[in-house]
């Protein structure tokens, strides 16, 4: 199946909202062998519209739709779509149920347009819209499968996952399992990723293997198809293994994990504690580590030192080292990590300093880090970064940073 993602709606070209949808589903026909090489948004206009749906069909087999079943009169993709196939619109009675109910339990008036969302495409397939009112369909012609999808991400996603899936599965002619794997690697390039597996890339046949670069980190989603799900995992572990013999010291996890969660379970398979000092990081680092269930077995807390004043009063760093080499130094960073974690009776303490930008600080240029680390045994160092970016890269990737640094020590432990 090649397939062409159509998303309707002019927010999406005022640049309102971030199309989303167009990446999920991507993701999820990568998953399923279908592949997908072309993504098209269109306004709310009819007319356009069905220029859309024209050349969709003159190079795909699959057109999935998102957005345009609501009420009001600029959500227009099921009657362009009825209309461009010589369909009918009629109502599924179930949806007309469903928001019927939904008015009713909220004591509100149902306009007569809330109608319109239970329109359906003659003959098609319906997909229940457990998150919201306007169902979803499936409906094939001519060797060509339309589905529609609603908008909202919140709906369209559980819907495609709990109903739309299946459909395509049962209408895909091949019936080749699929098996993917990501790897996941910190602290190194994308670029000098692939060139380290730049034979692997060229030769690929089964599995694929398909790089991706996002804020600092690289992944590498590793896909085989055959007969069976062991097959496909035979095949993905020997170019898994290859690729960790070249590049395995960057490697911190698979799949849908990430540098905190992995951060966290190692700490807490060692029975480890962490305090954390924070500066230019404002609390992200922490308010990272408070996101995963569980964490207060190994995080004792932490203190966000923004001002000089409160990393002498509330951290101890000395009068000497502020006035000698200043707050954005390594010896600060040291001195930070070392008294959070004796303050706090931990395991490991871990410190952020340094200038987010743009302007520079103390005589040092936006993006100079130093990430301290001390551990209860007496050990410490501090880890220097010179990043380019936003402030807001260089905050997210100093968090990614620590988290980076502290894993690999505590691997290695």
């Amino acid at each position: 199946m090649d397939a062409e993602i159509i998303a309707v709606g002019s927010e999406l070209l005022l640049g309102q909202i971030v199309n989303t949808n167009g990446r999920f589903l991507s993701q999820q026909f990568a998953e399923m062998g279908i592949n997908v090489f072309y993504h098209t948004v269109v306004g709310d206009n009819d007319r356009r519209l069905q220029q859309a749906i024209e050349l969709a069909e003159s190079r795909a087999d699959l057109i999935v739709f998102t957005g345009g079943l609501g009420p009001t009169k600029d959500d227009l993709t099921k009657e362009t779509i009825a209309r461009h196939l010589g369909k009918q619109l009629v109502f599924d009675e179930e949806a007309l149920r469903s928001i019927e109910d939904y008015f009713s339990k909220k004591g509100r008036i149902m306009t007569e347009n809330n109608k319109k969302q239970a329109l359906v495409l003659e003959g098609c397939h319906v997909l229940r819209n457990d998150h919201g009112m306007a169902p979803g369909m499936v409906l094939t012609q001519a060797g060509i499968t339309y589905m529609l999808l609603p908008g909202p991400p919140k709906e369209m996603e559980p819907m495609f996952l709990s109903y739309g899936s299946q459909q395509l599965q049962n209408r895909l002619q091949s019936k080749e399992r699929i098996e993917s794997k990501v790897l996941r690697f910190y602290g190194i390039g994308e670029a000098l990723l692939e060139t380290e597996i730049e034979d692997l890339l060229e030769n690929q046949t089964n599995p694929t293997i398909a790089p991706l670069a996002a804020d600092g980190e690289v992944t590498l989603r590793i896909t085989a198809k055959d007969e069976s799900k062991e097959k496909c995992e035979a095949l993905i572990s020997q170019v898994e293994a290859e690729i960790l013999r070249r590049v395995g010291q960057f490697y911190y996890g698979s799949n849908q994990t990430s540098l905190i969660q992995e951060l966290v379970k190692e700490l807490t398979k060692r029975d480890m504690t962490i305090a954390v000092a924070e500066s230019l990081t404002g609390g992200m680092f922490q308010e990272q580590l408070t996101t995963i269930p569980g964490v207060s077995a190994i995080f004792k807390g932490g203190v966000v030192s923004y001002a000089t004043a409160v990393k002498a009063k509330m951290l101890h760093v000395s009068e000497e080292t502020i006035a000698t080499y200043g707050v954005v130094s390594e010896q600060c960073a040291l001195e930070m990590a070392a008294n959070i974690r004796t303050e706090l009776e931990s395991d490991v303490g871990i410190s952020f300093t340094g200038v987010a930008g743009p302007e520079e600080q103390e005589g040092k240029p936006a993006g100079t880090v130093f990430i301290g680390i001390s551990y209860r045994d007496g050990r410490s160092h501090v880890q220097s970064l010179n990043l380019s970016g936003s402030r807001a890269q260089n905050r997210i990737r100093t968090v990614k940073y620590g988290c980076h640094y502290l894993l690999r020590d505590i691997q290695q432990m």
